[in-house]
């Protein structure tokens, strides 16, 4: 299927209403399909897979802001950290511990959202409540090379629209509360929630950044 560009300029209007970001989920889509939307201004790509991303980065634009946006394992860090412009799923402490020491070696600084588990399904990853609380009580600014700069959650796989609302809403009042935190290297303002089947609701309940596959690229085999 060929890029869907009249739903990608409906997209970006409506995401232009709340300031929101657009990101482009790529994955497993073909490099012309990248080139598409790259011709036609748009900079931000989400992959899950490291090799993927890897394979792309290489081959592609180097203005191209790549997200990492999968479950990220810790003994894969180190092949992203050098190009990387921001991780999605930060889930543990001890991923962000991998995350600062692979920076450090290069001397880069990388951009990092945490992940709260907000969906009523146990195959999705993230922090609850009290990890987060926990996380937050630690010492995070023994961490020189990562940035926190948000949240990020996924709803639960549901076409219950308040189910979807209300876990939105849940991850919004987190937000709010750690946003007033601010430490060195933690200031939250970005808060990444909403997919192609979720993102109009998401908006509705703050989210100022989406991550969108299917509707642009079509559905995946």
């Amino acid at each position: 299927m060929a890029i869907n560009l009249d739903t990608y300029e409906y997209i970006i209007k409506k995401l232009a209403t709340a300031n929101a970001t657009l990101v482009a989920v790529s994955k497993t889509k073909p490099i012309k399909d990248i080139e598409a939307l790259y011709q036609i201004g748009h900079r931000d790509f989400g992959e899950n897979y490291v090799q993927e991303l890897i394979d792309k980065q290489l081959i592609l634009p180097k203005d191209i802001q790549w997200h990492f946006i999968g479950h990220l394992q810790s003994n894969k860090v180190k092949y992203i950290a050098p190009f990387v412009h921001l991780i999605h799923g930060v889930d543990s402490y001890k991923l962000l511990q991998e995350i600062d020491k692979q920076a450090t070696k290069i001397g880069r600084t990388i951009d990092c959202l945490l992940q709260v588990h907000i969906a009523q399904e146990e195959t999705k990853f993230g922090f609850n409540e009290a990890e987060l609380q926990q996380l937050f009580a630690s010492n995070l600014q023994a961490l020189t090379h990562i940035r926190i700069k948000g949240m990020m959650g996924m709803a639960s796989f549901t076409e219950d629209a308040e189910k979807i609302r209300g876990e939105f809403k849940t991850l919004k009042r987190l937000f709010d509360i750690y946003s007033q935190l601010e430490f060195r290297n933690c200031t939250l303002s970005i808060l990444s929630m909403g997919m192609s089947s979720d993102y109009k609701i998401a908006i509705e309940e703050g989210s100022n950044m989406v991550r969108i596959g299917s509707l642009l690229f079509g559905s995946r085999k």
